[in-house]
């Protein structure tokens, strides 16, 4: 019989194997940080906070302009005032979409808390079907986004089409490559050349060289408490894109007229930005390595798992099918545990808004629900699936991991 050390010591050799193109990744990520830091000037002075109404915040707008070349986007809307990803992706899809324009998701259901953005399929009171705006999903196929149905379902007056590339809490979908986005919006475009093309980039920012905006995408939202503030924003989105539909966004997070023109950077907000974002490319890679360590841990114990060890990532979540709710917990148990914050809390199952079942959450993060830091959950409904993310250190989920296989294993 296999010993957990023989375990650890083939998944460590499995990450050696692999992490090659995230490693070449994340150099060409820091080159692109670095070139627009550079370009932009980015000065002690810019790290300042401001307050009230923060007309003429430059550390702000130069936030802006950098993260607009690092995406080779013609605008970007970086924020403090973004209380997550998901009200990051509300504010673009409400100021672009208007009432009886047409929406398409192309790639199945999204996740829960883009549900209720969406209100469907259980209606929720200021969500885009609420205000009228009609919208229509296309079923992924094993192979991925289902491109001849795309090509069908598109029509000229096809406002947007929102592309998920997270798996989300799914496991019978994958996360979209680069490459599978740039498919997409090829396949949109021949259709329909006025139709926006809108990436959920949530979780897939700099595991790649290349981000959306560089493959035909129009716009993309994200969270910095996921990969691109590199475990030091304190919270915050992004919206970045075609300078209209971001200028749009914008007066839906402000008000119509003033749009990025306000909004204060708090304490050390500023600085944590952008120390964050420089760190984030050699983060993100920690994320991934952590994910193939754990895939090769559970692969080798009998779990389905997704992705497998060797297959080729576009983002941080790693997928564990444990098949019971109490080896669920037992996994959450055991990150929470190893955990630099809240180690001596046990995670429970409990409602959280925005999810139609209860969730089971590790995340003893220094920030509150980082999914850049290690962290691990999970709806409590069949067939019992754990997603795990994050690890601002590959040793640090080393440790998580290997604790994690233990525990799981005393609850067959």
């Amino acid at each position: 019989m296999i010993t957990y050390e023989e375990i650890e010591s083939n998944a460590l050799h499995t990450v050696a194997q692999h992490a090659g193109i995230y490693e070449e990744a994340a150099l060409k990520n820091t080159r692109k940080v670095m070139a627009a830091f550079r370009k932009n000037k980015v000065s002690d002075y810019y790290l300042k906070p401001t307050t009230g109404y923060a007309y003429g915040d430059v550390g702000r707008d130069r936030l802006d302009l950098v993260y607009t070349d690092i995406f080779k986007s013609e605008a970007a809307l970086v924020r403090s005032q973004f209380v997550s990803g998901t009200h990051a992706l509300a504010v673009a899809l409400l100021g672009v979409l208007k009432g009886r324009d047409e929406m398409i998701c192309v790639t199945g259901t999204p996740y829960d808390t883009m549900q209720t953005i969406i209100g469907y399929p259980v209606s929720s009171p200021g969500s885009l079907t609420d205000l009228g705006v009609i919208y229509t999903e296309i079923p992924m196929t094993a192979g991925g986004v289902d491109l001849k149905l795309v090509k069908a379902k598109i029509k000229p007056e096809t406002k947007l089409v929102l592309i998920q590339r997270s798996c989300g809490y799914s496991d019978t979908r994958k996360t979209l490559k680069i490459s599978e986005i740039e498919a997409v919006c090829n396949a949109v475009k021949a259709k329909n050349p006025e139709c926006i093309c809108f990436v959920d980039n949530c979780y897939g920012e700099f595991i790649e060289d290349k981000e959306p905006l560089e493959v035909g995408a129009d716009l993309m939202a994200g969270s910095l408490i996921k990969n691109l503030g590199g475990g030091l924003a304190p919270t915050g989105g992004y919206i970045a894109g075609k300078k209209e539909l971001v200028e749009l966004a914008s007066y839906r997070l402000t008000a119509p007229g003033l749009g990025a023109e306000m909004g204060a950077t708090l304490g050390d907000t500023a600085r944590l930005f952008y120390q964050g974002l420089f760190l984030a490319p050699h983060v993100a890679l920690q994320a991934v390595k952590t994910s193939i360590f754990a895939a090769s841990v559970f692969s080798q114990l009998g779990y389905e798992v997704k992705p497998l060890p060797h297959e080729v990532r576009s983002d941080i979540i790693q997928a564990i099918r444990l098949d019971s709710r109490e080896r669920l917990c037992a996994f959450c148990e055991a990150v929470q545990a190893n955990s630099p914050v809240d180690a001596h809390v046990v995670p429970v199952p409990s409602p959280l808004p925005g999810y139609h079942d209860e969730i089971i959450m590790a995340a003893g993060t220094f920030v509150q629900g980082s999914s850049i830091e290690l962290s691990a959950d999970g709806p409590l409904r069949p067939p019992y699936n754990v997603f795990l993310q994050g690890g601002l250190t590959f040793e640090h989920g080393r440790i998580a991991i290997m604790s994690a296989a233990e525990m799981v294993g005393t609850r067959l």
